[in-house]
């Protein structure tokens, strides 16, 4: 194999950052935390807007975070920890850190499972439609992850094969696989998926905009457009997977192909028995008295929202 070394790619590649964590005097401020948060805080922003112009009411979905967030941050933990068990209790590992979030380690669907679950008991309680609902939130979750996948980019993993391209990932020695020590510079797998999210967020948002999708379609088209990238990035990656090489395939390209599948079977089955959107997003209306208590007003519907 020819050096990745060479003065060219030195110059032209992407260095990783010389430290993930930065400290206010005792209190350590993590860059793959902050990536989160603020993926968390721009989704929230996002679906507000798009909620408020499909006719829901300013302040529900950030109330409705109060939900989805905690069951997202358990289910995306869970769901790594499972895939990649002995990380934690094989030989020699230390069970508890399991629960160390901020080392990295968060699997998307278990994330997007357990966090709809969260939406679901917040909607009930607030007798908000459910599918309105996530077709509101569901372009803004791409942008979460594509702003939480520079996590990974402070934490140096979750990089692709070797490469000398000018945008090659400059990867430090201690994170580098045993069998590339030699090697500098990798795919910025990373990135790869930033910029596909960025750009299937703008197709989402085109197209409900163009076809007025509803009644979870536009989850449908969520779950198809990232599955549809993230299947390619996957097989550039090195890392080792625990359930990895699943008939000639990661698990989760497996994961991919699988859900890409139901969520077009379900496109299509939902635009064939429910076509167009939801004209109401709630499952009752409040009455008079409840309404006039409660001092919140129907939000008016818009068109003028770009993210709607």
């Amino acid at each position: 194999m020819p050096s990745l070394q060479s003065p060219m790619v030195t110059l032209m590649s992407i260095p990783s950052p010389a430290e993930g964590v930065w400290h206010l005097g005792p209190v350590p401020i993590r860059g793959y935390a902050l990536s989160i948060i603020l993926g968390i805080v721009l989704a929230i922003w996002i679906g507000e807007r798009r909620w408020v112009a499909r006719g829901g009411r300013p302040g529900e979905v950030s109330d409705l975070a109060i939900w989805a967030v905690p069951f997202g941050l358990v289910g995306g933990r869970l769901y790594h920890v499972i895939t990649d068990w002995e990380l934690y209790f094989g030989d020699g590992e230390n069970p508890i850190t399991a629960l160390y979030v901020w080392r990295g380690g968060l699997g998307i669907w278990g994330a997007i499972a357990l966090g709809a679950v969260g939406v679901w008991l917040g909607a009930r309680s607030s007798d908000i439609k459910l599918l309105p609902l996530l077709d509101a939130m569901a372009p803004g979750v791409l942008v979460a992850q594509a702003v939480g996948r520079w996590g990974n980019w402070f934490n140096q993993e979750l990089y692709g094969r070797p490469t000398d391209l000018p945008w090659a990932l400059e990867i430090d020695v201690a994170h580098r696989p045993a069998q590339y020590l030699d090697v500098a510079t990798y795919h910025p797998a990373f990135l790869y998926e930033c910029l596909w999210n960025l750009a299937a967020f703008g197709l989402l948002v085109w197209l409900d905009r163009r076809f007025r999708l509803g009644h979870g379609r536009v989850v449908a088209l969520y779950v198809m457009l990232y599955t549809s990238g993230r299947a390619w990035i996957e097989n550039l990656r090195i890392d080792d997977v625990q359930m990895d090489d699943v008939l000639g395939l990661r698990l989760n390209v497996w994961t991919s192909l699988v859900l890409f599948t139901l969520a077009a079977a379900y496109f299509v089955w939902s635009a064939r028995q429910h076509p167009g959107r939801e004209e109401a997003v709630r499952t009752r209306e409040p009455e008079p008295d409840e309404q006039a208590g409660s001092g919140d007003e129907p939000a008016p519907r818009s068109t003028a929202d770009p993210t709607a």
